[in-house]
């Protein structure tokens, strides 16, 4: 899991002074317009890799508007190593994830799959962080006062329901909650933009971003150079937006974890997650409960006994799941609810190599959570969802020096989503309801999720890009996806593909997790270094990697098996 954490570079920061790029040797041989660019050392608590140097860049703060004022982009280099062609700029999901932090983490391994011939960048977008500006996005000055006002909603404590909503019950009693979060939506709506970073929130949109990327392709090699990008989850909207915005400057470009751009630009964020982003996540729950039932009671102990299906094990978590739905009933603050189990197991989806930790460690304290017999498990989940929670955004929401929970990836992705249509709580509670019965039956009850706050969000950016998004590009970009996803289906990369056409190529890992990085794939990898070292890609779309057979989701259990036995 990315965490937000703090960043001090040379450049801007009143913390530091400035250093000129020709005073350091590592930065002075490389071309481009350096002198926009303020570099200077990274603080030792983010940045650990050596080689990794910071700067700033200033940009625009509105690219229609000059006199808006300006933003301040902060961002990390590694430089190649062998002889340079360019630059990579890198991005995790979200959004809202930290570029330089995914840099320090993974930049070793995109300068190897890119053969070291390009300098790697990440960065901290609009909205992201303390050093770049506009910096992280609150509606809340504290903890304290965030949990005042949600005190007794389901942004809380989640929404109890024990079976894909087929009690009429359970429906009534979601539905008679939609007034409340109706007048809470339109209140933190207000709050946001009285904050002090409300002012900013029409700023934070990702085609400023993608024009950001352009600006420090300029900057770092040189006006009017190919722009190479590596993207992931909701980056991969980035890197839609990016290349048919675009499309002349188009360099490598890696899309990973895909997000359908046209619905995006057609219908409401909340209807998106519903109806199209939670189609395959039960399969990828199914995934897991097959390697466990594989593994048996003595590696995975969901199972109770062993040559269990799937479906034995998902009855032993279903009755879980309704004996914390009942105890909540009974009094609304036991430690372990339905709520809390459902948000546990959605995070879980996202890492299939953390299935046997969650098996082995987290089940148990569930269960004796609903049990009532671990009081350590009590204290550890006061506020029970927040606990488990992991919402797209794939770090922690809350700001690490004081807890404040962050509005960024609500902000970001509101504010690219469509105009406000009107719509009531109570319809995007019908639509939870429809999706439980029709796309997701684990897991479209999961709230709070950021999608279904662009309904109600205030702001809409001052630029978004809405189409056409089958541009002809300069260079043929890489589309990549698993098979299973949870959040980011398999059909979005499709779409992608078949817009783009010939300026596309689709590589199936054949594997599960979100993002092609959940899982460890050593023909994935020859394909990337091909395309970023030979601008060689496949012939079709037709290219399925599989994952690295000693790759064990159990023990003695590794994906080609548990696909085997789901018929994948």
């Amino acid at each position: 899991m990315i965490s937000l954490r703090t960043l001090t570079f040379l450049a801007t920061s009143p913390l530091l002074g400035v250093v000129l790029a020709t005073e350091n040797n590592a930065i002075s041989k490389h071309q481009g317009n350096s002198s926009t660019v303020q570099w200077g050392t990274c603080d030792s608590s983010v940045i650990t890799n050596p080689a990794i140097i910071c700067g700033s860049l200033e940009v625009p703060l509105d690219y229609h508007n000059r006199f808006a004022g300006k933003a301040n982009i902060a961002f990390a280099r590694l430089n190649a190593t062998g002889e340079r062609r360019g630059t990579v700029f890198l991005l995790p999901g979200g959004p809202g994830g930290s570029g330089i932090e995914q840099l320090n983490e993974s930049g070793d391994l995109i300068a190897s799959l890119t053969g070291g011939l390009y300098d790697i960048v990440g960065w901290d977008p609009r909205g992201v962080g303390t050093h770049t500006i506009p910096g992280e996005i609150y509606c809340f000055d504290s903890p304290d006062e965030y949990n005042t006002f949600w005190n007794g909603t389901i942004e809380l404590n989640g929404i109890e329901e024990t079976g894909n909503f087929t009690d009429p019950a359970e429906i009534q009693t979601l539905l008679a909650q939609a007034p409340t979060m109706q007048r809470k939506y339109a209140e933190l709506a207000r709050r946001c933009l009285r904050h002090p970073s409300g002012k900013y929130l029409k700023y934070v949109g990702t085609a400023a971003t993608a024009r950001d990327i352009v600006s420090m392709a300029d900057a770092l090699d040189g006006p009017g150079s190919a722009v190479n990008f590596v993207g992931f989850s909701y980056s991969s909207l980035l890197g839609s937006w990016l290349v048919n915005m675009f499309p002349k400057r188009v360099g490598k470009i890696i899309i990973d974890g895909v997000l359908n751009p046209t619905l995006m630009a057609t219908e409401e964020s909340s209807t998106v997650w519903a109806k199209h982003y939670l189609a395959d996540t039960d399969k990828v729950y199914t995934a897991f409960l097959t390697g466990c039932a594989l593994a048996g009671p003595e590696n995975c102990p969901i199972a109770t006994s062993e040559n269990q299906t799937a479906a034995d094990l998902d009855a032993v978590v279903q009755a879980l799941i309704v004996q914390a739905h009942a105890a909540a009933q009974k009094n609304a603050s036991v430690p372990v609810t339905s709520a809390t189990i459902r948000l546990a197991l959605l995070s879980l989806m996202y890492e299939p190599g953390g299935d046997a930790s969650f098996a082995n460690t987290t089940w148990p304290q569930l269960v004796a959570g609903v049990q009532g017999e671990s009081s350590a498990l009590s204290r550890r989940v006061s506020h029970t969802p927040q606990a488990f929670t992991r919402s797209l955004r794939r770090d922690s929401t809350l700001n690490e020096q004081n807890q404040t929970r962050s509005y960024t990836s609500v902000a970001i992705l509101c504010g690219d989503s469509v105009d406000q249509r009107g719509t009531h709580m109570s319809e995007v509670f019908e639509e939870i309801i429809s999706s439980s019965h029709n796309v997701s039956k684990m897991f479209s009850s999961a709230w709070p999720a950021s999608f279904y706050a662009c309904p109600f969000w205030p702001v809409r950016a001052v630029e978004r890009y809405q189409g056409p998004f089958n541009k002809t590009l300069a260079n043929p970009i890489m589309v990549v996806s698993n098979t299973l996803d949870p959040v980011t289906p398999l059909a979005g990369a499709k779409a992608v593909v078949d817009l783009l056409g010939n300026s596309a190529r689709l590589v199936q890992q054949h594997g599960f997790g979100h993002t092609s990085t959940a899982e460890p794939s050593q023909c994935l990898n020859q394909v990337m270094f091909a395309y970023m070292t030979n601008n060689t890609l496949p012939e079709d779309n037709e290219t399925i990697c599989e994952v690295d057979a000693d790759f064990e989701i159990f023990p003695g259990v590794n994906t080609a098996a548990i696909l085997k036995v789901m018929g994948v």
